[in-house]
């Protein structure tokens, strides 16, 4: 029966006296299958060359989202820093002062500086604003004659004690705590909200 199937010529007759169609049939059925193993491979390769790569992507991008993640939550070192000796202010002035902060990396040198408006209220009680404008971060300065602290950028204005006046802020200058220790006036270097 396999030699009347097939004699070369590629017309055979099967057993029935029918022409090659059952073979042409049997052919296509079993190229089909074929095609079907070729696509299964094919998605395989697929699937396993997405996984390699979304692999590939993850071993790369872990680190950066882990450099960009960690200061988020990392906790802030809060630090006092000394800003003068309490009688270098005046009751009723406002100085600008300058400290380190500790956030700042080693050798950032004057960028990890940081400035601040202190006001000695009361023998006692100091208050210290952000030096820098709650609208997009320009420093601000204090006008003595006008007890204002002005923004030279957008034309921001705050009152003496640093509610928004006019201009663009959105709210007001932002403060630091004050504490008074063994004579000196120290700041806590807390992370402030530009805007």
């Amino acid at each position: 029966m396999t030699g009347d199937l097939d004699r070369g010529d590629g017309h055979g007759e099967g057993p029935d006296g029918c022409k090659a169609d059952h073979a042409s049939a049997g052919g296509e059925h079993a190229s089909h299958s074929d095609n079907d193993n070729v696509m299964s491979r094919r998605t395989l390769i697929r699937w396993l060359m997405g996984g390699i790569g979304g692999l590939a992507a993850m071993v790369i991008g872990l680190p950066v989202v882990g450099v960009l993640v960690e200061p988020m939550l990392r906790g802030m070192p809060l630090e006092w820093k000394p800003v003068g000796p309490v009688d270098k202010f005046k009751v009723g002035s406002t100085q600008e002062v300058v400290f380190t902060d500790p956030t700042g990396e080693p050798w950032a040198g004057p960028a990890a500086e940081r400035g601040a408006w202190l006001r000695r209220d009361s023998a006692s009680h100091f208050t210290a604003f952000s030096i820098n404008c709650t609208h997009l971060g320009c420093p601000v300065r204090w006008m003595k004659d006008a007890r204002l602290f002005m923004c030279p950028c957008h034309g921001g204005v705050y009152y003496a004690d640093g509610a928004v006046a006019a201009g663009p802020p959105p709210k007001s200058l932002s403060r630091y705590p004050v504490r008074i220790r063994g004579g000196q006036v120290q700041v806590a270097t807390v992370p402030l909200p530009i805007t």
